[in-house]
């Protein structure tokens, strides 16, 4: 997850989002609790796999739980 996910303060004003995406953890959490599936989700943007859904699900619940240990990666 830890490489998944990053901040960078210049994109999406330092949101979660999704490597090398604009794609926010939050913006995938509401396709999700919309009725989107993981693959299709996959299938709707390419730049996301999977994988990618997972983790920002992953995240979004270390987050909630109020781990003190998530690891963000913070780009310039």
């Amino acid at each position: 997850m830890e490489s998944r996910i990053t901040t960078d303060p210049a994109i999406m004003g330092g949101k979660p989002c999704i490597r090398g995406t604009r794609l926010s953890v939050e913006f995938i959490l509401e396709l999700l609790a919309s009725g989107a599936t993981t693959q299709s989700i996959a299938a709707t943007y390419p730049q996301v796999s999977q994988d990618d859904v997972s983790a920002a699900v992953q995240y979004a619940a270390r987050y909630l739980h109020g781990s003190s240990q998530l690891e963000v990666e913070i780009t310039h």
